[in-house]
């Protein structure tokens, strides 16, 4: 019997359409709804604050913390604090993240870097950087040198792990398909390994970086006259809980600083995701 002398109700069911469900899971940043959220724990802490809930000595107000931060930039004294912070941390991170990146990809494309070097950097990862503070003082002296090294040191270390981990998985059949073709050693690493390892050495890089900042407030309580870490310790000695609050503000800029320009830096080098 010819399909169109069937009736309707009684022919078979075509294909029908399948929605697309391949979006994946790709979380996107909502910015309106970050300060949404920041504006409504400022003003309820402000509101605590006015109603007498949160005593100004536990827990100054927002604007005493902003009364605060006027105070320094009038005096002068928040663009020293900030100048000698960010001048150490920006010395101390980028020759810790330059000597990880040269020990990680060491690690991670030879034999022998592999089995002397994976060990130190496992017995050494471990050790809190803090506690060798003193010991850095005594070999560098309780200038800048003993703080850029701290700072060094804690960097190091995360820098190497990440690298070499990113490096360990690039996928070998990419690499092989490289000396199949004869390509360079220099065009395989820097058109295979790295780009293949750079997800992983730029999320180290944000690990790293909260390392450095937390390494140098340390530093900076011992025999510092300048920097946000000396603020927050002068503050604290003096009960003074605003200034010491708006160091603490500070810190958190640097770091909020940190991750737009890291968060960028993916943006850049990693569109081919």
């Amino acid at each position: 019997m010819p399909e169109e002398c069937i009736p309707e109700e009684l022919r078979a069911p075509g294909p029908r359409e399948v929605p697309f469900r391949g979006g994946g899971f790709a979380p996107t940043s909502r910015r309106a709804a970050a300060w949404i959220a920041f504006a409504v724990v400022i003003a309820a802490w402000q509101f605590g604050s006015s109603m007498g809930f949160i005593h100004p000595l536990t827990l100054p107000s927002p604007d005493e913390i902003l009364t605060a931060l006027a105070d320094l930039a009038r005096s002068g004294d928040l663009w020293r604090h900030l100048s000698a912070s960010l001048g150490r941390l920006a010395m101390g991170w980028s020759l810790g993240t330059l000597a990880g990146l040269a020990v990680g990809l060491a690690l991670g494309m030879f034999s022998v870097a592999r089995s002397v070097g994976l060990p130190f950097v496992s017995a050494l990862f471990p050790i809190p950087k803090i506690a060798l503070l003193p010991l850095f003082i005594i070999w560098f002296g309780i200038g800048e040198p003993s703080k850029v090294a701290t700072i060094l040191f804690g960097v190091f270390f995360p820098t190497v792990i990440n690298t070499y981990s990113g490096v360990d998985n690039v996928a070998r059949s990419l690499i092989r398909m490289g000396q199949s073709f004869d390509m360079p050693t220099r065009d395989i690493v820097l058109k295979i390994i790295f780009p293949g390892a750079l997800p992983a050495i730029l999320s180290g890089f944000r690990i790293s970086a909260s390392i450095a900042i937390v390494l140098l407030v340390a530093a900076e309580m011992i025999g510092a006259e300048w920097g946000v870490g000396a603020l927050v310790l002068a503050a604290g000695n003096l009960m003074q809980t605003d200034y010491l609050i708006a160091g603490v503000v500070l810190l958190s800029l640097i770091g909020l600083s940190i991750g737009i320009v890291l968060s960028r830096l993916e943006g850049l080098l990693l569109r081919w995701r």
